[in-house]
């Protein structure tokens, strides 16, 4: 089976509202799958379900073979940005992120940098987290979500804050990993990311998903 992610009737039920409905989708290997539609139509929900953060109320999540929430709480090999990536303000990037890498003692302090130098970032600034502009903040979600080379990336509004030069930079980076056979979950509000870097796409509106390209 060449399916990373698989998504078989997924319910969210939050306070007696319904934010996911009848979800079902698998997502293959290799390959850029995006996501669009509103804020609050349930996509960052549908990520989060995916990460282990958020148990739905009924259906299954698969990845990598694993039944999330029963044979895995959180899936491993998985690199995530969902929402405002959240660092220690009065901390570097590198030392931000390499405080991260030492709790899983998987890459060393050079892999850390060589992570934040392919997003455009400098690891030997000085310059705390606090100062850092949104885009520079954005960089180093990227940075942090790549420096272990996980297998699967979930990506929720990438792009944001990002400069022009920027926006460039991130989805030449993109295409790059999916050519060394990374599978990229993405949502974006933008159609010009979506049209450029998708294989798939599938909309969602109020919590129901529908496939719009490359599945059918």
């Amino acid at each position: 089976m060449n399916d990373l992610v698989q998504i078989v009737d997924v319910n969210l039920t939050i306070k007696k509202t319904t934010i996911l409905k009848d979800v079902s989708i698998s997502f293959e290997k290799g390959k850029i799958h995006g996501l669009v539609g509103r804020n609050g139509s349930g996509k960052t929900m549908l990520m989060k379900c995916i990460c282990g953060f958020v148990k739905p109320t009924t259906g299954v999540i698969i990845v990598d073979n694993k039944h999330v929430g029963k044979d895995c709480d959180f899936p491993k090999n998985m690199g995530i940005i969902i929402e405002t990536p959240g660092f220690i303000p009065y901390y570097s990037g590198y030392k931000n992120l390499k405080l991260l890498a030492d709790l899983n003692k998987k890459i060393s302090g050079e892999q850390v940098k060589a992570a934040m130098e392919k997003v455009g970032l400098d690891p030997n600034l000085k310059r705390h987290v606090k100062k850092y502009s949104l885009g520079m903040r954005q960089r180093l979600g990227l940075a942090q979500a790549i420096m272990e080379n996980p297998d699967l990336l979930i990506l929720d509004e990438p792009m944001n804050g990002l400069d022009k030069e920027g926006v460039q930079d991130m989805r030449t980076y993109l295409l790059e990993l999916k050519e060394q056979g990374k599978t990229i979950i993405l949502a974006s509000h933008s159609a010009e990311d979506i049209e450029v870097l998708c294989d798939t796409v599938c909309e969602m509106d109020k919590g129901v998903l529908t496939p719009i390209k490359g599945k059918s």
